[in-house]
């Protein structure tokens, strides 16, 4: 059985802020190529937000003009990766939370849908920032709105 998610599981609001503000390098692990995949609208996103995406998929070439990688190590080989956001399904997560802690990540951000309490405590337990159940691009538009609303006019 596998840990279903929950609307708050692992989002501590710090964490996320300090993702949104400091993290600017994300390996994307289950980047599609395919424009209408989620995962690809969400990257494309965070490219044109000034992002360094780095795709990780082995099967494919080149994703939003950013060679693609078959692995998080390999990726980690060519580019320091900050944030870890993951597109797989909850159950592939533990081995990509081991690859985020052995390359050295500061965070893993699991999308909307994916949460795995395990995975996210022995992250936390090696030091990283974990967000889970929450999509990245929704949570950088609302970031963004907060600090313009929050700006002194």
């Amino acid at each position: 059985m596998h840990p279903s998610p929950s609307p708050t599981a692992g989002t501590p609001p710090d964490a996320m802020t300090t993702i949104l503000e400091q993290c600017r390098t994300v390996a994307v692990v289950g980047l599609s190529p395919k424009p209408h995949r989620d995962s690809h609208e969400v990257a494309q996103y965070m490219q044109t937000h000034g992002w360094r995406i780095v795709p990780v998929n082995p099967n494919a070439g080149t994703i939003l003009g950013e060679t693609a990688y078959p692995s998080l190590e390999e990726a980690a080989r060519h580019h320091r990766i900050e944030l870890v956001n993951v597109f797989r399904n909850s159950a592939d997560v533990p081995p990509v939370v081991a690859d985020a802690i052995v390359i050295g990540a500061r965070a893993v951000w699991l999308q909307l849908g994916i949460a795995h309490e395990d995975a996210a405590a022995q992250a936390r337990a090696a030091g990283l920032l974990v967000v889970q159940n929450k999509c990245l691009m929704v949570e950088h538009a609302r970031h963004l709105r907060q600090g313009a609303q929050n700006s002194p006019r």
